[in-house]
């Protein structure tokens, strides 16, 4: 039988093997509203002892929109060596079918993803394929308002690529949904959708890329470590990638980590189904 899960209190007691720090942002250094000082914190220490560090985001924003947001959050720049986005994976998407008609899904504030490409929005009766950014008004929707739209894009037979594989996040204190609670509905009544983004494999790929560029060499993956606060992205995909995983309750999980100082292995088995990688628990990231 498996032994209880604890929390460990600090990341400098994990990562005395560790180069490279792959680490989701929203949930981990911010919750949408105000950053996390100690987990700032800690992520600066671990780059002055000469880590590296690569945030992989499933925002559907580029790189640079991604710095922007995150400096008017007050996350400093010294927190991480380089940015990775489903929303970078998506532009290369787009960019190699010029001109050809997209309908999009989402909120205007998603504009960036498609700055600077030749895109053409139609109305979905027009377009050759979907780009679903999120939903057009996330505090109000749900996945289930855009059934209908998405029946009308299966008869066409649109493929639909998610540029956010999160089906929630948390801002503030309240639960809103992302893109991929759409796209996974869509991929329910029998669309084609191609998610960009955690837990798949061409974003941690992308990582380890930027971070053999800063180190000169690649990193064996048991000298790295995934930092995360979902089941489902951060922690499958650090299963999928093959390396260990930080998992931290204070975000979408919370309300199941209440009070909790160890996790036995039948809750182990109801909070995390078969995705066991090697990972630890963390309330929050602290050095």
């Amino acid at each position: 039988m498996m032994s209880p899960l604890r929390f460990t209190p600090h990341l400098r007691d994990l990562v005395h093997d560790t180069d490279v720090l792959i680490s989701d942002i929203w949930g981990v250094v911010h919750n949408g509203v105000a950053a996390f000082p100690d987990a700032c914190g800690a992520l600066q220490t671990f780059r002055k002892q000469g880590g590296i560090v690569v945030m992989l985001t499933n925002s559907p924003r580029p790189t640079p929109a991604v710095q922007e947001q995150l400096r008017e959050l007050r996350v400093p720049d010294d927190c991480y060596d380089d940015i990775v986005t489903s929303g970078d994976l998506t532009r290369h998407y787009i960019a190699a079918r010029p001109g050809e008609p997209l309908y999009q899904i989402g909120p205007d504030r998603d504009g960036p993803t498609f700055d600077g490409l030749d895109v053409s929005f139609a109305p979905l009766e027009r377009a050759d394929y979907i780009v679903c950014t999120g939903l057009f008004d996330d505090e109000t929707e749900t996945a289930e308002d855009y059934r209908e739209m998405l029946l009308k894009a299966l008869s066409r037979r649109l493929p639909m690529i998610c540029a956010n594989p999160d089906i929630i996040v948390e801002r503030g204190h309240k639960i809103i949904y992302c893109a991929g609670a759409v796209a996974e509905l869509y991929r329910e009544i029998g669309g084609d959708v191609t998610f960009y983004g955690k837990p798949h494999l061409p974003a941690y790929h992308r990582a380890f890329e930027l971070a053999a560029a800063r180190r000169g060499a690649p990193t064996p993956l048991n000298r790295m470590l995934a930092i995360g606060d979902s089941v489902r992205t951060d922690l499958a995909g650090a299963n999928n990638a093959g390396i260990a995983c930080v998992f931290v309750t204070r975000g979408i999980h919370s309300a199941d980590f209440t009070e909790a100082h160890e996790i036995d292995a039948a809750a182990a088995q109801r909070l995390f189904g078969g995705t066991r990688p090697p990972f630890v628990l963390m309330r929050d990231l602290r050095w």
